[in-house]
């Protein structure tokens, strides 16, 4: 680590040294008017700048003229222009095009075209976020195919790209997420930041496969780049309000501009409420509304065009009355008859209120609750040195989660409480130089330090109810209609997880000809964990009564470990890159990831009474990848690119469900090994100056190569087995076909309601196919494929007053996003719906 430490200081001082080149002007329309966000690269480098508000750019450059400039804006006419002088101004002046515009990306943290980078990318800008309502990454996985995010609430939520990431299901706080996500630089750990509302979002860009080599925390299957619109000397404000159907209202402003010389400002607020969709009969209430509230504020200090320096906060808040699951089904299991869910109910004297998800109706008797606060501070620092920039974002956040969940999904008093209070913080720091080392060598090279300290608030509470005895009973055995026996008893679980990591990375472009480019990489991490987990029994009939006693450890039992894990792992890629023409690059990647060892922070399943204690620990997640990918450009106005995709994951991190009460959110396991494969396409298409058309479809593979000793699925428990070998069977979560298609379709430009702009229609569209909902594959809990549909129909002002209608679910299509079984394994299993149709209206108001 020091000798790349040194490396490092070497070639910021060596950089002092090179000559700067600046060219200075200024970018305008055919009216005059100037325009911002147009993109200026100096032709055959890295070396860019974009235009601000007034159309004004400084670009440094290595190169003495004569020298050949790049000028590109959406809308109008790539434009190129030569540099023989730096003493005068330049004056570019843009004419409208509707060629395609390359996006422009940031992922290797500095500004290039998508199209050139030998990476699997999917951008997505802040102008479609808004336009198809895709505020959070649940709804944005509609335009990237190869997304996938399943949350039965803002704690378990699973974030995936190709399939791999996390866990499927309940999460398990032990163990790391393979998805990398990232705001404006800073990582946020926890994956129910990803529940969150986007606020002012400038740019998404998802990167697919592993990537250790240019962002601070290693991940095995992708990253989400976030970036947030920046403060501007330049005064700017928007403002929208959106009203829909079940009492939508979704409210979001942003101002920036001047504070001082120096100093400017952005502040950025978003708020979304709607009522509840599904009723719960026993309380007369519609449940599973939405209300969040979202704050973000920068200040920019800006001493010279070379440095910059953005102190940032942001708040998030969501206080749901939701989050409930529906009873969906009940399943045949091998247990005797007695303990099969609808002879429980019918002893009982208790029917459930329906057995048709999309009849949206439930009884629970425990209060939903998801109380879900993020928020922190980070302070960046980016300082021009030579022809790149050294960087260094510190951060630090917090994650406070307040839950109750009715885990038995009936009326009945079964799993009376479970809350999983957790407050958790996390600090980062990143430093890194990213820039031309020399006319043939560019790249990053960084350190990356986190620490977290995770724990319970101040307990986990898991609590029976009076008919827990009834979903338990094991035996034939009297003593199990013991009064009181059950009722009130419970586990309260303290744990504290603390974690640190640190890393070094780099990646290096070796231009060996002006077509051929040699991309590797490495990242030496250091990765160190340490748990406390105690749990203990309380309440229910206090006893001397062995018999007693034993019913009662079988349904909950105390469980302590300690737990102190280190390693030290080095990783990394090897990427070639050819450009056979200069609309058809090609790329090959291999690389190697991994996950640190997990621990198992939900509970451990029992053997003769006994907590397994070997399953406190799981083993590291070992990734071995390769990609061959091309992007072209096969004219002016189209893109498309193709991937093919294949890892291997060794030891891959899996939670499962067991019928055990007191493993409620399941526990964490090690599959010998896993194998997803795919092919994926994307393409984008500008017809005309009016008609613009995306698709993206992705078939994916993913398979158990080996898992021997894998719990049983839900209609097995009772089996004699306990275990089950699941080797070739499918992995949860993954359907083999996803595909997304959409447009817009523009007016000329016109005059209405005082405004210049142009009338708009939009329909975007998303497909999957079936898909299995648990990691130990049941043919009760596969998800049937489904096709929705959202459109949009109004006028988008140049500057000034914009409106339009807006529609998401079209035609009402009735699917499940996700199937859980209960706790205990009864043979009943619950849904998360997907949202029926929903529409309304949307205004907003730009002043630039």
């Amino acid at each position: 680590m020091k000798r790349l430490l040194t490396l490092l200081f070497l070639l910021v001082i060596a950089h002092f040294s090179y000559a700067q080149q600046a060219v200075e002007g200024w970018v305008k329309d055919s009216t005059g008017a100037a325009v911002a966000s147009a993109t200026i690269s100096v032709k055959g480098t890295t070396s860019y700048a974009i235009s601000d508000a007034n159309g004004h750019f400084s670009i440094v450059s290595k190169r003495t003229p004569p020298f050949t400039l790049l000028v590109s804006s959406v809308g109008f006419k790539a434009y190129e222009l030569a540099v023989n002088s730096l003493a005068d101004k330049l004056a570019v002046v843009l004419l409208p095009g509707s060629d395609l515009t390359e996006v422009v990306i940031t992922s290797r943290r500095r500004m290039e075209s998508a199209q050139n980078v030998p990476i699997p990318i999917s951008v997505v800008g802040g102008g479609q976020v808004e336009a198809t309502g895709s505020f959070n990454v649940n709804r944005l996985k509609e335009l990237v195919p190869t997304v996938q995010l399943y949350s039965s609430n803002p704690r378990n939520t699973t974030l995936n790209i190709r399939g791999l990431g996390s866990t499927f299901g309940l999460t398990n706080d032990g163990i790391d997420p393979g998805v990398g996500f990232y705001v404006d630089g800073v990582y946020y750990a926890r994956p129910a930041a990803t529940t969150l509302d986007f606020i002012d979002v400038d740019q998404i860009e998802v990167l697919r496969g592993p990537q250790g080599t240019l962002f601070g925390k290693n991940t095995t299957a992708g990253a989400f780049n976030i970036t947030t619109r920046k403060a501007s000397f330049t005064p700017g404000a928007n403002f929208e309000v959106s009203y829909g159907n079940f009492g939508y209202i979704q409210a979001k402003a942003s101002v920036t501009g001047p504070i001082s010389k120096k100093f400017a400002g952005r502040l950025s607020f978003s708020g979304t409420q709607r009522d509840g969709v599904i009723k719960n009969i026993s309380t007369g209430k519609y449940i599973n509304d939405i209300n969040n509230l979202g704050l973000r504020g920068q200040l920019l200090y800006s001493p010279s065009d070379k440095v910059q320096l953005t102190l940032s906060g942001d708040a998030s808040r969501q206080r749901p009355d939701g989050y409930a699951q529906v009873l969906a089904g009940v399943v045949q299991t091998q247990r005797a008859p007695y303990r099969q869910f609808d002879q429980i109910i019918a002893d009982l004297n208790y029917q459930v209120p329906s057995r048709n998800a999309f009849d949206r109706i439930i009884d629970h008797n425990t209060p939903w609750r998801s109380g879900n606060d993020l928020g922190g501070v980070a302070l960046n620092a980016d300082i021009k040195i030579g022809s790149g920039t050294l960087t260094s974002t510190t951060a630090w956040r917090y994650w406070n989660w307040d839950p109750s969940n009715d885990r038995d999904f009936t009326a009945l008093p079964v799993l009376s409480l479970s809350q999983a209070t957790s407050k958790h913080k996390q600090w980062t720091q990143e430093v890194r130089y990213a820039g031309n080392f020399s006319n043939k060598l560019s790249g990053v090279i960084g350190v990356f330090i986190i620490g977290q300290d995770l724990k319970t608030d101040p307990v986990h509470i898991e609590e029976s109810g009076s008919a827990q005895w009834r979903f338990s009973q094991s035996t034939t055995s009297e003593k199990w209609k013991t009064p009181g026996l059950l009722d009130g008893y419970g586990i309260k679980t303290t744990s504290r997880l603390k974690t640190f990591g640190a890393a070094v990375f780099g990646q290096i472009d070796w231009a060996i000809t002006e077509k051929l480019h040699v991309l590797p990489g490495l990242r030496f991490n250091f990765d160190q964990k340490k748990v406390d987990y105690d749990r203990r029994t309380y309440g229910g009939l206090q006893t001397d009564d062995p018999d007693l006693i034993a019913i009662k450890n079988s349904v909950y039992s105390n469980q302590a470990f300690t737990a102190d894990v280190d390693e030290n792992k080095l990783s990394g890629q090897f990427t070639v890159a050819y450009k056979w023409a200069d609309n058809i690059n090609s790329f090959a990647t291999f690389s190697t990831s991994y996950k640190p060892a997990g621990v198992n922070l939900g509970g451990l399943p029992t053997s003769n009474g006994q907590p397994m204690l070997e399953l406190a620990q799981i083993k590291p997640e070992y990734v071995t990848h390769f990609e061959l990918g091309i992007k072209t450009k096969p004219t002016n106005r189209s893109i498309l690119n193709v991937v093919f995709h294949h890892t291997d994951v060794k030891d891959y991190q899996t939670q499962v469900q067991t019928a055990e009460v007191g493993v409620n959110r399941g526990f964490l396991a090690n599959a010998e090994k896993v194998r997803v494969l795919g092919v994926e396409t994307d393409a984008n298409i500008t017809l005309g100056k009016h008609l613009s058309l995306y698709g993206a479809v992705a078939f994916t593979e993913g398979i158990y190569v080996s898992f021997k000793n894998a719990p049983v699925p839900l209609e097995e428990t009772g089996s004699q087995k306990s275990f089950k070998d699941l080797s070739g069977d499918q992995l949860p979560g993954i359907s083999k076909w996803a595909g997304s298609l959409g447009g817009e379709l523009s007016s000329n430009q016109l005059r209405l309601i005082g405004q210049n702009g142009k009338l708009f229609f939009g329909l975007d569209s998303y497909a999957r196919s079936s898909f299995s909902s648990s990691p130990s594959p049941s043919k009760y809990l596969n998800i049937p494929g489904y096709a929705t549909f959202n459109s949009r129909l109004g006028f988008r002002a140049t500057d000034g007053l914009s409106l339009f209608v807006w529609g998401r679910n079209i035609f009402n299509k009735d699917y499940y996003e996700q199937l859980l079984p209960a706790a205990g394994n009864a043979g009943h299993y619950a849904a998360v719906l997907g949202d029926q149709r929903t529409y309304g209206i949307t205004v907003r108001y730009s002043l630039q």
